[in-house]
């Protein structure tokens, strides 16, 4: 008897190929029933109800991405203490309260660190002031 039995596999494999007949079902099906008359106005870009002016092709601030990324990075990590403030009662309660609070305060210690290590970098703010080093403009 072979040690490799992959029967145990078979429901994973059904499953798989059920999610791909859904989605690649619902794409020809939408594909299908959707009616498809593009007009000139159709086409146009929209913009909050606005006339297109200029080109779609617009620079972007990588500042407003920077601050997105921090604010997810710390909203995820301070969801991540939810779980833990609702089981410390019970871990209280079996004597391991004092590890659990104290490894919850180093968490809290480490996003503050970061808080402020984005602070002082200034990656929270909005317009980012550049200050010119004085030794440089001395030397030239």
């Amino acid at each position: 008897m072979s040690s490799y039995n992959l029967d145990v596999y078979m429901p994973v494999l059904i499953l798989m190929a059920f999610a791909l007949i859904m989605v690649f079902g619902a794409l020809l099906v939408g594909m299908l029933i959707r009616p498809h008359n593009p007009t000139e106005l159709k086409q146009t870009p929209y913009e909050c109800g606005e006339e297109p002016i200029g080109t779609a092709w617009s620079n972007f601030n990588v500042r407003f991405y920077v601050v997105a990324l921090i604010f997810l990075i710390f909203d995820v990590e301070g969801a991540l203490m939810f779980p833990v403030a609702s089981v410390f009662k019970k871990f209280n309660e079996i004597g391991l309260g004092g590890a659990v609070l104290g490894s919850f305060l180093l968490f809290i210690t480490i996003l503050f660190a970061g808080v402020v290590y984005c602070w002082k970098k200034g990656d929270l703010d909005w317009v980012r002031s550049y200050q010119v080093n004085e030794t440089a403009t001395q030397e030239d």
